[in-house]
């Protein structure tokens, strides 16, 4: 006689009725029959675990038990949708946003004429501020604070603004910095990363430029120290045209639009008299109209790190010149005297790169 096994049972906590184990559910310690799972039951899109719908947090897109919601998720505080925590953005009240919401209150991308308290990096009186031009990759807030997130992650490095003469970008403003700080404190390597994996172009775009603000206190204490000295980088500026012009990756005419020359004149200090009464504002390649920097307006954006590095150390040059040599040494100076004193590598490469160092071919890579 065959021995007859029986199936183990439960009872539905719902509505009382007993089946086979294989064909019940569980759902938050209870057994549940298939048809009440069905109707009163709904799976967690995180843990997979069954949750009774009333006791489950939802919207049009999730569907979570309590203790993952908890754990991981958060409600957006404008329009209520669940968001992932890592994909949340959070002022400074802690409060959570999704994306589209972020983009329509927050305030990560400042109006033109926005200027923080600045915050001065490295030791010294000569601080570098930089004006990075992107574009292409859309003016949305989003975008903005992934650059802030890297650029602050350990300091106030970084803040980001609107500009007219882009399309679709951002300006990525820097508080003033060494170029020691600016090399090898602020994240440039990961934000320019960052900007070319959201889309973003800055050399190739065509709109970009790369302007470069230098502390007045750079070129001397007194003021007569300073006039003196920032009349022999412009001196330098015009004598060397054509080779900054070619450093400068621009066209002439994307120069006389955002970077014009002044004119060169017989000395520094009628080179000083002359900017001072040329009336020409601010879009000059050396712009004077800022009380406490001079401006260097005339280089094209770039997404490049070896080219952003490069051309700092080049402004570096241009203020040493500037304060260290006498009016008359800098109307004898050559271009290759000019080069002796450079050693940098990444201003060396980029000087080849651009044929302005030796007839020594090299490749470069695209600019973006």
């Amino acid at each position: 006689m065959e021995e007859q096994t029986m199936s183990e049972t439960r009872i539905c906590a719902n509505c009382g009725a007993e089946h086979p184990i294989e064909d019940m559910y569980q759902a938050e310690g209870d057994w549940l029959c298939e048809d009440c799972a069905n109707r009163l039951t709904v799976i967690c899109d995180h843990c997979a675990d069954r949750v009774y719908e009333e006791n489950a947090v939802e919207d049009d897109t999730h569907t979570l038990c309590d203790h993952c919601f908890d754990e991981y998720y958060v409600r957006c505080d404008d329009c209520g949708r669940i968001i992932h925590r890592d994909r949340a953005y959070w002022d400074g009240d802690d409060n959570a946003y999704c994306m589209s919401c972020w983009d329509e209150h927050s305030e990560v991308i400042h109006e033109y004429s926005y200027t923080p308290d600045l915050v001065f990096h490295g030791k010294g009186l000569r601080h570098f501020g930089v004006e990075l031009e992107i574009d292409d990759g859309g003016t949305v807030n989003s975008n903005a604070q992934k650059l802030l997130d890297i650029a602050n992650k350990d300091a106030e490095n970084l803040y980001i603004k609107t500009d007219g003469s882009l399309d679709e970008g951002l300006e990525l403003v820097t508080h003033p910095m060494t170029l020691e700080y600016h090399l090898n404190e602020m994240p440039w390597a990961e934000v320019l990363r960052k900007a070319r994996s959201m889309d973003y172009l800055s050399h190739a775009a065509g709109t970009c430029g790369l302007h470069v603000h230098i502390s007045r206190l750079a070129f001397g204490c007194t003021y007569e120290q300073q006039e003196a000295a920032i009349a022999r980088l412009l001196y330098f500026v015009e004598k060397f045209w054509a080779e900054l012009l070619r450093f400068s990756r621009r066209t002439q005419s994307q120069m006389n639009r955002w970077a014009a020359r002044y004119g060169i004149r017989l000395t520094p200090s009628e080179q000083m008299s002359h900017a001072k009464n040329s009336c020409a504002g601010r879009y000059t390649a050396v712009n004077l109209t800022n009380a406490d920097t001079v401006e260097i307006r005339m280089f094209r954006g770039t997404l490049k790190l070896n080219t952003l590095k490069a051309t700092l150390q080049m402004v570096n040059h241009l203020v040493e010149v500037a304060i260290s040599m006498s009016d008359t040494a800098v109307q004898e100076l050559s271009w290759f005297d000019f080069l002796d004193e450079i050693k940098e590598p990444e201003l060396i490469q980029y000087l080849k790169e651009r044929r302005l160092y030796v007839n020594e071919p090299v490749t470069a890579s695209e600019e973006e």
